[in-house]
């Protein structure tokens, strides 16, 4: 039996125990196994833990039932990620409340260079099955990894259209890897793993997939992408917690706006009028901002340049621009050395004169 495996496993299972406290506690402990060996009186004083957590670690008994998963996990060739595994999605480590420890099966890197997930109504219309096809098919133009719920509605369409464009997608799922929820997915799921994409969850075997379970999921949905894309939701819509939550981890958020007499794009309507999601249109839009071209840049950018007459500060900001997909305004100050009110003056200019463009988030990029 796997000592470290045991012991990550049994971390999950603690009561009063969960991701942000799983994570305090491996900020002060080199793993899991030193967690269950710290003194009583070590565990109490770590601010977040205190003395009731600290006496469910000390206090925890129930190794049986993570032989139980390991058994399980081998059985069924499923990988565990612990949190400081380095093929553990990364993104995730930058979110407040990462999962201790998923389940994985199948082949599609988790860590991929360009993440989106799509996710909606489960009682979606025609407009929307059709606008999720179509923005998934543009997407096949880009290496890209397409996350969602395999959830009915939104979520099934968005998986299907990934392996009809030969794109990898992940089902992140609100249960264990011995079911499929909903039943009538799961020869899809064995399509998506078999088609080098993959089924993905934070809860062990027997975990069924009861209500409170998918916010708890929704966080990895919004957590594990680069973007979310809402497409059709009503405004009391699960689609609405993913989109709260990859706002509060700092994601870019696109909803898709629909007629202010139809339910399902209610919600996308408020996303946008409240100024938590970006309107999307096409793929492309969200290709451009997301400043996935950078390839078909390169060349145009210095060709551009010799027939523009810059000034030293303007010279300097593209150079900055240059090195990567998109920079934060701060760092262009930095690198800059230029004062920023002279920076703003020359970004302004470069942007009259469509060499650069704007990003959510105030980050800059070359146009094309």
């Amino acid at each position: 039996m796997n000592a470290d495996l045991l012991h990550q496993i049994a971390l999950t299972l603690i009561k009063n125990i969960g991701a942000v406290q799983a994570k305090i506690l491996l900020d002060h402990y080199e793993n899991a196994a030193a967690i269950f060996g710290a003194r009583m009186s070590d565990l109490e004083k770590i601010e977040g833990i205190g003395t009731v957590r600290a006496k469910s670690i000390k206090h925890f008994k129930d190794y049986t039932r993570a032989e139980e998963e390991i058994i399980f996990i081998e059985k069924y060739q499923i990988s565990p990620l612990f949190i400081t595994d380095k093929k553990y999605p990364q993104r995730l480590l930058n979110c407040y409340d990462p999962p201790t420890l998923l389940y994985y099966k199948g082949s599609a890197d988790l860590n991929a260079s360009k993440i989106v997930s799509v996710v909606g109504t489960r009682s979606y219309t025609s407009y929307g099955k059709q606008f999720t096809e179509n923005l998934i098919h543009e997407l096949s133009e880009i290496q890209i990894l397409i996350v969602s719920g395999l959830a009915y509605g939104i979520d099934t369409i968005a998986h299907k259209s990934a392996i009809k464009n030969e794109l990898p997608t992940i089902g992140v799922v609100g249960h264990g890897l011995d079911i499929i929820y909903p039943y009538e997915n799961k020869n899809l799921a064995k399509e998506m793993v078999n088609q080098n994409g993959g089924i993905l969850t934070q809860f062990t075997s027997k975990t069924k997939p009861d209500k409170h379970h998918f916010p708890i999921r929704n966080r990895i949905v919004a957590g594990l992408a680069d973007a979310t894309v809402i497409i059709e939701t009503s405004v009391k819509g699960g689609s609405m917690i993913t989109a709260e939550m990859a706002n509060g981890y700092n994601r870019d958020v696109f909803a898709v706006p629909g007629r202010v007499t139809d339910a399902y794009s209610a919600g996308t309507n408020y996303l946008i009028a409240n100024n938590k999601a970006i309107l999307l249109t096409h793929a492309q839009q969200l290709i451009e901002l997301m400043g996935w071209e950078e390839k078909k840049k390169i060349k145009i950018k210095k060709q551009r340049e010799l027939f523009l007459n810059l000034t030293t500060e303007e010279k300097i900001i593209i150079n900055i621009l240059n090195e990567k997909d998109n920079v934060h305004i701060d760092e262009i100050n930095i690198k800059s050395g230029i004062h920023s009110s002279s920076v703003a003056a020359a970004i302004l200019n470069l942007e009259f004169q469509n060499v650069i463009k704007s990003l959510p988030g105030k980050m800059y990029a070359l146009y094309d």
